[in-house]
């Protein structure tokens, strides 16, 4: 498996030239890298204005490793190549290297680029990217990777304080200006090949046969410098498609990252970059904001692939229950206002929002007997909303990055009356969606007078718990939180509320029973949560080898516009739309029963019968359109003829090798990975008049982005606010991604 590392953005507040003078300090050798042994200057090019200078060095490298794999492995050092191209005039420096040991076995290699900061040229940027391919070793694979991202992770670090260091010994020689190069400067001497024998540092005189594969080229790392700055940082981008002050384009800032989303290894850096650069390319820029980007890579322990997948189904499930709009559209009834014993309290000693829960003076069976499970879900939801944006709050407050809340639940006077089977299944159910879409949001919970039967009610909901979070919960039985240890290691005594002993006045609500007379009948409550939940402008489609979904449209007016907005949830498809002068048959549900093979639910719809035949009894109308899974697509087609339109989402199948009839490795491997030959979709199309076509095209570009027409519904809001940029095409239809 090849192994990716990608930097953030690193600014050094020094210019260009200056920064240039402290990096080639650090030649032929660098005391402050013990393992860089030595370089030479193999071959080295200048223009004749000498605008340009091109060196090649051959660097060696001690690497740590254990004595057994050098001795298995026949070498003491590792060796790479690395190339330098100096742009005086455009003033950058690229950079790039690969291993010359083991390169048979072992593909190590990276890029780095020094170059101007575009808001500000007396600033320094530099980016970096490596890959480690290991294909084999010895039978020690996984040894040398291991070793090999260490190290490189170390030298990484370490990269910062090496161009530092320089810039400080300029300083103290006096050295705080560099001239930059004009094109009446003299030109630098004609370019001379250097022998390793004639370089003024001597190389230890090894075979140039495989050595150890292991990170990069010391002096690659010094393209490691990845200089952070120490004083001032970036602030927050105001939108998720907004760059961060002093950020190139719209990548990531290191000061930006320390400041608002906690250190983080250099790997942990890579995996947060990659992840979001992959969002940025399949949804098209409307992506979640950067800290919750991070909260489902700490939840898979920066798992990558892991990671995407959780949140790309979370995503998904914002989109589906417009999520992004509950803070805005959710109104909670009165009867949560007076008897749900939960809310907000000020803040903990780390900066974290408080939140509340008198969990042993609720009814829980009242209030659900009197709201139903889906309104308390959602009520949870939006407190869970709430917290996301009072962590964004106390972030700029304390100007540190705080990214969960702590939750302090009290449970005096809890019972058996607790322990009612609807109210536990219900509290399943609200900690299930929880765990899966605000992963990483809870810092602490702390459990305070926690009663005998508390045991039960744990032995019930602890198997739901992800692991992680269980670890952050502190119970106190009876009055053990007012000792050392206790609650005032964690709230400051002043903010204590009342009911524990404290002296600050808390406004959560003291509950009680909810009267009887509230209660609502089953009908009611299922009615009412089928108007909470499936009040969705999207529907589900299954797609499955063979059994493609389909949806009919019926156009009366030729000009008339079809626009659709969809999600690849699961799988690749192929989408098509298909015209037809006659209506389909009543469309077939679920086809595949019909050959005895049960769908694993969802909802399956084929429209074009088997005798139908292209060309005769239906037409395309559009190009087919191959899409990926996590891509979400916009579009729009304008009707030429009226009649029935049928919009197709078929399953993916990778075209075999044309030399033969065997099917590929890539194809049965493809296979293997898409479980039941199952895809997923959700969608959601509208058919408008070519007039309002016109209007809402108009008023799209009244706003200075014109995108193929996009349904209102369809962003992402809060979480994941963002402009959407399409191609259009200027045909008859148009089709983005």
């Amino acid at each position: 498996m090849v192994q990716k590392y990608q930097s953030p953005v690193r600014v050094y507040k020094h210019p260009f030239e200056l920064v240039m003078t402290a990096y080639e300090r650090r030649f032929p050798t660098c005391h402050l890298i013990p393992m860089f042994v030595a370089s030479d200057v193999v071959e080295e090019e200048n223009s004749e204005d000498g605008s340009t200078q091109k060196v090649e060095r051959r660097c060696a490298l001690d690497v740590d490793a254990p004595r057994l794999l050098k001795r298995i492995a026949g070498v003491d050092y590792v060796y790479f190549i690395q190339k330098n191209t100096l742009n005086r005039k455009e003033r950058t420096l690229h950079i790039e290297s690969h291993n010359e040991t083991f390169s048979n076995r072992v593909i190590i290699h990276e890029t780095c680029c020094y170059s101007v900061h575009p808001e500000n040229e007396d600033w320094t940027c530099f980016e970096q990217t490596a890959s480690l391919d290991i294909k084999s070793f010895f039978g020690f694979e996984s040894t040398v990777e291991k070793i090999a991202m260490k190290q490189y992770a170390s030298s990484i670090k370490k990269g910062k304080e090496i161009i530092e260091f320089y810039l400080k010994e300029l300083e103290d020689e006096g050295i705080t200006h560099v001239p930059r190069w004009t094109p009446s400067s003299l030109p630098l001497p004609p370019s001379r090949p250097t022998s390793l024998t004639t370089s003024p540092p001597v190389l230890p005189k090894l075979p140039v046969t495989p050595t150890i594969t292991i990170p990069l080229p010391a002096d690659a790392k010094d393209s490691t410098t990845q200089d952070a700055n120490n004083d001032g940082t970036t602030p927050p981008p105001d939108s998720l498609m907004e760059n961060p002050a002093g950020t190139p384009e719209d990548k990531l800032d290191a000061d930006y990252i320390k400041r608002y989303l906690g250190d983080l290894t250099p790997l942990q850096e890579s995996c947060l970059i990659r992840l979001r650069q992959w969002l940025q390319e399949t949804h098209k820029g409307k992506i979640p904001k950067d800290e919750h980007i991070l909260r489902f890579l700490r939840a898979r322990d920066f798992n990558m692939d892991k990671a995407r997948e959780i949140l790309c189904q979370s995503l998904t499930w914002r989109k589906q229950h417009k999520v992004d709009y509950l803070l805005e559209t959710w109104t909670s009834p009165q009867v949560l206002h007076d008897y749900y014993t939960g809310g907000w309290h000020h803040h903990d000693r780390d900066g974290r929002p408080l939140y509340i829960l008198r969990l042993g003076q609720m009814d829980t069976k009242g209030l659900v007997r009197a709201l139903g499970e889906e309104s308390l879900l959602r009520h949870v939801l939006s407190i869970n909303e709430e917290g996301l944006r009072r962590c964004e709050e106390n972030t700029k407050v304390f100007g540190r990055p705080i990214s969960c809340w702590t939750c302090l639940v009290d449970l005096e006077g809890l019972n058996m009356r607790h322990l009612w089977r609807p109210g536990v299944k219900a509290l399943l159910r609200i900690i299930e969606v929880v765990e899966a879409n605000y992963p990483e949001t809870l810092g602490r919970l702390l459990i305070l007078r926690a009663p005998r039967v508390f045991p039960v009610l744990w032995t019930l909901v602890s198997p739901f718990i992800d692991e992680n979070t269980r670890k952050k919960f502190l119970i106190y039985a009876g009055n053990d939180y007012q000792g050392p240890g206790g609650l005032v290691d964690y709230i400051d005594k002043e903010i204590i509320p009342d009911f524990l002993g404290g002296e600050c006045m808390c406004e959560v609500p003291e509950g009680g029973l909810v009267p009887k007379s509230m209660y609502r009948t089953a009908e009611e409550l299922e009615n009412e949560d089928v108007r909470l939940w499936t009040e969705t402008i999207y529907q589900s489609g299954s797609i499955f080898k063979g059994a493609p979904h389909e949806l009919l449209i019926e156009i009366i007016d030729a000009s008339s516009v079809i626009t659709w907005d969809f999600d690849v949830c699961k799988g690749d498809v192929v989408f098509n739309i298909f015209h037809s002068k006659r209506a389909p048959q009543v469309p077939r549900k679920d086809a595949l029963g019909a050959h005895g093979i049960t769908s694993p639910g969802g909802n399956n719809v084929q429209l074009i019968d088997r005798s139908w035949t292209l060309g005769q009894d239906y037409s395309m109308v559009e190009s087919p359109l191959t899409c990926k899974e996590g891509e979400s697509v916009q579009g729009s087609h304008i009707t030429r003829w009226p009649g029935f339109y049928i919009l197709q989402w078929k399953f993916h199948s990778m075209p075999a090798c044309s030399a033969t009839n065997l099917p590929r490795m890539d194809d049965v491997l493809a296979t293997l990975q898409v479980s039941s030959h199952k895809c997923k979709v959700m969608y959601y199309t509208e058919v408008l008049g070519s007039e309002d076509f016109r209007t809402a095209c108009c008023d799209v570009q009244s706003l200075g982005s014109m995108t193929s027409l996009e349904s209102s519904h369809s962003g992402f809001s809060q979480l994941s606010a963002a402009t959407t940029s399409s191609s259009q095409s200027q045909s008859s239809s148009m089709i983005s991604r």
